[in-house]
């Protein structure tokens, strides 16, 4: 089982790592990273360097493409190689998923036209304009696709990407081996329950990361 997730300059760590674990305990599955060209990619963030060895272009097939999403990704969207990749390679997968701004990506391939799909909340605007119906469930599938919101929505997508792929009391092994069970301090996880001070503040983290 071929599982493909193409990372790229400034992605967002979680969105890649964070299903990266959890489905590479699928049995007989294999994860690896692909790139525009083999080299060091680094994250948005700046400090998680991965070196990866494959283009994507050498990729003919897989089972999962999984497009995580990060700053990145508007080069992805403004690169016709890559979107061509992506309709190619979607064509012959059993799943195409993303991770938060991921979906912009696969919206931009035409992947998405018509579809229900969601994204990280600060990102629906560009997500409509692909041609999605945008809701705020944290996952969605439609057919074979399947999106999921911001960041750590991607582990609740690999959970039930690898049910999917396997059987739940394996995935639900997966979740206990990796123990995931999410206690967080606040109940502030979504734009719809979080305070209105922690929204406007959220809103200036990306800036300030930007600057440094």
């Amino acid at each position: 089982m071929d599982i493909v997730i193409p990372l790229f300059q400034r992605f967002e760590p979680l969105d890649a790592i964070g299903p990266y674990e959890i489905l590479a305990y699928v049995p007989g599955a294999k994860v690896r990273f692909v790139a525009p060209e083999p080299g060091v990619i680094t994250d948005v963030l700046g400090a998680l360097p991965v070196e990866v060895r494959t283009r994507y272009s050498e990729v003919e097939s897989c089972d999962v493409l999984l497009v995580p999403g990060g700053g990145g990704t508007r080069e992805l969207i403004a690169d016709p190689e890559f979107l061509a990749w992506v309709r190619r390679i979607h064509a012959g997968t059993r799943f195409t998923t993303s991770v938060c701004t991921g979906s912009q990506v696969l919206g931009a391939a035409g992947l998405l036209d018509g579809l229900t799909a969601t994204t990280h909340w600060e990102a629906v605007a560009d997500l409509e304009g692909h041609g999605a119906v945008y809701t705020p469930e944290r996952v969605v599938r439609q057919g074979k696709i399947i999106t999921s919101a911001g960041v750590s929505s991607g582990i609740d997508m690999a959970l039930q990407l690898a049910a999917l792929l396997t059987d739940e009391t394996t995935a639900q092994a997966i979740q206990l081996y990796t123990e995931y069970d999410p206690q967080p301090p606040f109940d502030s996880g979504s734009v719809a329950k979080a305070p209105a001070a922690a929204l406007k503040r959220a809103r200036t983290l990306d800036e300030e990361r930007r600057r440094g």
